[in-house]
């Protein structure tokens, strides 16, 4: 995906002139950083905007910009207010690009650069142990990215054992590996890096982690729990168990005060629940609550003007207000539709050497250069 790291930013004479007065970041690209400067009073929807012209993306309302604080607490940018204003750390930020609402159905998006750019989310969440799943899916799942990544099998580029130099998951046997490597070699020759991806967003999204963007909590008895919003509903995960899910339809409020959060559904024949949960901190329980109230009214929602403010204030607790502020899931389908465009070039793992630099406008700069493989951080401070 897109990484800001500021390690990479180098001290070039045509950058010196800026690069002590502007914030700036290094983002990386599939491998590729991508160094950008913009206004300090910059808000986030102008270096999203900025981001989404360099990668030539139409389809943008399905990502956001994820960053971590200093006290290890992710956040979304807000795009209707100041970057500068958001960050709790001095410059150069640290940020990633990040799918932040799942397609409901990712093979059907329009542009194979949304695909492709899914995809790369998926594979990420696949090993970071997020898209959970069986033995046998998980076996087809890697050797899909393997055919996108390798091609076909080739036994004189490919010797014994090769399909242990990829790191599919948080930990595997050699039995996986093995029929990981029998998959690719038997059932996927002659697929194309575009068709391999595609049928992998399609086994991924039959899954009933797909699209989980995990929060640890706890539950009334002090059980560790897991909550996610996904495209379908809110999920709770228990010892990797999804045990309780409510449709968007049956989601009637979400609420938190402190370090509790609550919802409220309505299901069959009007039987109301409230399911409480205790966050970490109260900063990881207004996350969790923005998330909510955010996907709630991107997923539920007709059109983005039904979209109100939502408090989290009562009678003796003075909470927070909140607006999503973007488009909701059926606009952006239906926006999707009309695009007719030759489809842009996608840039997987072989884009050419060398550095190529240019000015989007005259507030950015934007440099590619080469960059080895980015390993990242552990799961529970990573963007």
């Amino acid at each position: 995906m897109v990484r800001w790291l500021a390690s990479h930013v180098p001290s070039t004479s045509s950058f010196s002139e800026i690069k002590n007065s502007l914030p700036k970041g290094t983002i990386n690209i599939d491998r590729w950083p991508l160094l950008l400067s913009f206004q300090r009073d910059a808000k986030g929807q102008y270096l999203f905007d900025l981001i989404c012209h360099h990668l030539n993306l139409l389809e943008k309302d399905y990502f956001g910009i994820r960053y971590v604080d200093p006290d290890k607490q992710r956040h979304w940018l807000e795009f209707t207010k100041s970057i500068s204003k958001q960050m709790k750390s001095q410059p150069p930020f640290t940020m990633c690009l990040r799918v932040k609402f799942y397609p409901p159905d990712p093979a059907a998006l329009k542009e194979e650069i949304t695909r492709y750019l899914v995809f790369l989310q998926l594979k990420r969440d696949l090993y970071h142990g997020r898209l959970l799943c069986k033995t046998s899916d998980a076996a087809t799942l890697a050797a899909y990215i393997l055919q996108a990544e390798i091609g076909d099998y080739d036994p004189g580029k490919h010797p014994e054992g090769y399909s242990s130099k990829f790191q599919f998951f948080p930990k595997h046997s050699e039995k996986l590996e093995r029929r990981i490597a029998e998959i690719h070699k038997t059932e996927l020759m002659g697929q194309t890096p575009e068709t391999s991806e595609l049928n992998f967003l399609q086994k991924a999204q039959m899954l009933e982690t797909y699209g989980v963007d995990p929060h640890p909590c706890k539950d009334v008895s002090g059980n560790p729990a897991f909550l996610a919003f996904t495209p379908f509903g809110f999920v709770v995960l228990q010892g990797n168990k999804r045990v309780h899910f409510l449709k968007w339809n049956e989601v009637t409020k979400l609420k938190f005060e402190g370090k509790t959060f609550h919802i409220y559904a309505n299901q069959k024949e009007d039987k109301k629940i409230i399911l409480t949960y205790f966050a970490p901190t109260p900063e990881a329980c207004k996350h969790l609550w923005k998330c909510g109230v955010e996907n709630q009214a991107f997923y539920k929602l007709e059109k983005s003007s039904q979209v109100r403010t939502v408090s989290s204030s009562n009678l003796f607790f003075k909470g927070s207000r909140f607006r999503y502020s973007g488009r909701v899931a059926k606009e952006v389908m239906e926006q999707s539709a009309k695009i007719k465009r030759e489809p842009p070039a996608i840039h997987r793992y072989c884009l050419a050497q060398g550095h190529l630099s240019h000015t989007l406008s005259a507030q950015g700069i934007v440099r590619l250069a080469p960059l080895t493989p980015f390993h990242d951080c552990p799961h529970n401070t990573q963007p």
